[in-house]
């Protein structure tokens, strides 16, 4: 059987058994530009049909006509690709040198600081961050450095919880996870109401991890990573740990929970916006110049989001911090926790409120702890975004110093 090959096939024009003729008004082909339509296709991201030696270029990069030629190097700016790998992988360490902080090294402040809220015993309120210092010494001392970090795990679950729930919520109902800029006050309602809905969702394990926070690591059980799942599920349908009956049902919890949890997040969203507005504008004032470096430069596209992050999250827990005292012993009441004891370190007390609810709750410390008492603990608080200004500051100057010596 012999193949239906035209004699000049030559792999162009050829549409089952001839060679088109061009139309009017058409150029025809030449032998010199027949290399040009047969070579292989430009390369697409990802794929592997590059020469040896080659790179694939970034989506959106492609040659322009009349570009640089094959033998001939393209401009990739000052700096060259390894600086820009480089500027990425500062900018990522940075970033996760931020969340280290706050997720990690911080931890101990949030223990002491919820340790303190939850103590309507204590005599010594710790509202500077010398005395909180000293009380993390005694317990270091006392209990080991285990018993600063007891909780980590399951603030992390919780997080993870809060952010899937969220996801989940929006994907099957049309409450928007973000806000687009053409917004209106339909779309900030149903996204506010995400967030409360996430926050009641989370409650649970909200109260769990808190107990695992704040619990003595004196007559402490080893926990479980999914200790604080079981006891919120628990906790929801009414199985698990023996509580007292002083516990409030979750329904008490609910309104105050969700109030906490949108106006946190209503308060750092606007501040977070308003200091990187002044720090951008700020920043387009100083025009580049020659003279500036390319270190000033990735300098000024990283840091103004970590510094506004940094400040949104200050500003909301501080303004917050009452509203966060009265909600975290609303929680632990009832749940048979013993803490350490924050005016000495070396004891343990028993946490044996009986509130009747948000308002209750507020009352009595306003009558039996005065004004201060909201603010327990709150040196905690200062230690914890002093430790965060000073990492990010040597993550500053690390990563001035290495770009620096790169260029």
């Amino acid at each position: 059987m012999h193949p239906r090959r035209p004699d000049g096939f030559d792999g162009l024009g050829y549409r089952g058994g001839g060679r088109e003729e061009p139309g009017p008004g058409a150029r025809p082909f030449c032998g010199s530009e027949l290399g040009h339509w047969v070579t292989t296709p430009p390369d697409i991201p990802g794929s592997r049909n590059l020469h040896w030696g080659e790179k694939t270029p970034p989506y959106g990069a492609g040659t322009p006509l009349g570009g640089a030629g094959p033998n001939e190097e393209p401009n990739l700016g000052a700096g060259g690709p390894g600086a820009e790998q480089l500027n990425r992988f500062a900018g990522f360490g940075i970033g996760l040198a931020s969340l280290f902080t706050e997720n990690v090294l911080a931890h101990p402040c949030i223990v002491l600081r919820r340790q303190c809220q939850v103590n309507y015993h204590a005599r010594n309120y710790h509202l500077t961050p010398f005395t909180i210092v000293n009380i993390m010494y005694c317990i270091n001392k006392t209990q080991g450095p285990r018993a600063l970090w007891k909780g980590m795990g399951s603030t992390f679950i919780v997080q993870g919880i809060t952010l899937g729930t969220e996801g989940i919520i929006s994907e099957f109902t049309p409450l928007p996870r973000e806000l687009s800029h053409k917004w209106n006050f339909k779309q900030i309602g149903g996204h506010l109401l995400l967030k409360g809905l996430t926050h009641v969702i989370a409650m649970p394990f909200y109260s769990a991890s808190l107990i695992e926070t704040v619990q003595s690591e004196i007559i402490r059980d080893n926990p479980g990573i999914l200790d604080c799942v079981k006891e919120g599920i628990g906790r929801v349908v009414g199985l698990g740990v023996p509580h007292s009956k002083r516990l409030l049902p979750l329904m008490v919890l609910t309104f105050p929970t969700a109030v906490h949890g949108v106006l946190h997040y209503v308060i750092s969203s606007i501040v977070q916006k308003l200091v990187l507005f002044v720090l951008k504008r700020g920043n387009s004032h100083n025009l580049p110049t020659e003279s500036s470096t390319s270190v000033q430069s990735m300098l000024d596209a990283y840091f103004p989001e970590l510094i506004a992050s940094f400040a949104a999250s200050l500003c909301a827990d501080v303004m917050l911090y009452p509203l966060e005292t009265v909600l975290h012993r609303l929680h632990i009441q009832g749940t048979r926790t013993i803490i350490d004891n924050t005016d000495l370190g070396y004891e343990v007390l028993p946490i044996n409120t009986q509130y009747e609810g948000m308002k209750d709750c507020i009352n009595t410390i306003k009558r039996e702890e005065g004004m201060q008492g909201f603010y327990k603990g709150f040196g905690a608080v200062i230690v914890q975004y002093t430790l965060h200004v000073a990492v990010l500051q040597l993550t500053k100057i690390i990563y001035s110093t290495v770009l620096q010596n790169v260029s």
